[in-house]
């Protein structure tokens, strides 16, 4: 049986007991480590789970799949994902191979940044289309995701923004030489997407998101040390949340409700009320 195992957002302590009773009992155990992080290391989850766990990047899971399904027909795998299972495509990718090979699957969810963000008190069923933001590169700045995010805005629905992550990636020079040589893990901020996005807003000139327009940043959501931060683009665009990881949302229509729940957290109250009041037409 291959398993499938979300990890929840913070700790190694945010495992279901169905979870951990899995991972306990597993002939193998692999931590899928590039789509999301823990906010804290192996060593740790190890010592929880009483089990030795091993790494699986990205070679790992999407060009070396066999090793993770090898004799999973006949014993039990446990691969843990970070959030949950299904919050990225590669883990259904990785299903649909175990199918193709009769191997029976289990899938334990968890809690995710996309039930999750429900804590910066935006409804859910207000939220549209998720995006992702990637670092931007002196060459190569994409701006497809300002569709999306434009879709959205149109609908009046909150636009929840995932932030690019760099794990065990190489430098296109040690790339094409063929050394094993990786650069160090980068995360990108709440403060890097708000400003990448006002980038993309200035070159499309669509009008869709401007400097003033409301956006909550959220860090760590879910471990003791969670923050969150409600201001204009351009207050976040410089502020500094801490340690990864970090999302944004981008606010569609909001409810008074919604408002005084995240007018709490706001950088500076009355920047607040003054966007607030150019957008929606009034303070309360």
């Amino acid at each position: 049986m291959l398993y499938l195992v979300g990890l929840g957002l913070a700790d190694e302590t945010d495992i279901t007991v169905k979870g951990l009773n899995i991972v306990k009992t597993a002939h193998r155990v692999y931590l899928e480590a590039y789509t999301s992080i823990l906010l804290v290391d192996k060593y740790k989850l190890e010592a929880y789970y009483g089990r030795s766990v091993i790494i699986a990047d990205r070679e790992m899971v999407e060009t070396k799949d066999e090793e993770i399904l090898a004799r999973a027909d006949t014993e039990n795998v446990a691969f843990l994902v970070v959030g949950d299972p299904f919050g990225a495509t590669t883990h259904t990718d990785l299903v649909l191979r175990a199918r193709q090979q009769a191997i029976p699957t289990q899938i334990i969810h968890n809690a995710s940044i996309m039930s999750a963000v429900g804590a910066t008190g935006l409804q859910l069923y207000n939220f549209g289309q998720t995006v992702s933001m990637v670092f931007f590169t002196e060459t190569w700045r994409p701006s497809s995701f300002y569709d999306r995010v434009k879709a959205n805005r149109q609908m009046g629905l909150h636009t929840l923004m995932l932030l690019d992550i760099k794990v065990k990636e190489q430098s296109e020079e040690n790339l094409a030489r063929g050394r094993k040589i990786f650069e160090p893990p980068r995360f990108m901020t709440a403060g890097q997407c708000a400003a990448q996005m006002l980038e993309i807003e200035e070159d499309r000139g669509e009008g869709t998101y401007g400097p003033r327009s409301l956006a909550v940043a959220v860090a760590r959501l879910g471990a003791a040390d969670q923050q969150m931060a409600a201001g204009t683009l351009q207050q976040i665009s410089a502020l500094d949340l801490g340690a990864p990881l970090h999302s944004l949302v981008l606010l569609g229509e909001a409810h008074d409700l919604e408002r005084e729940y995240i007018r709490e957290f706001a950088i500076d109250r009355e920047v607040f009320d003054e966007a607030w009041a150019e957008q929606y037409g009034k303070e309360h």
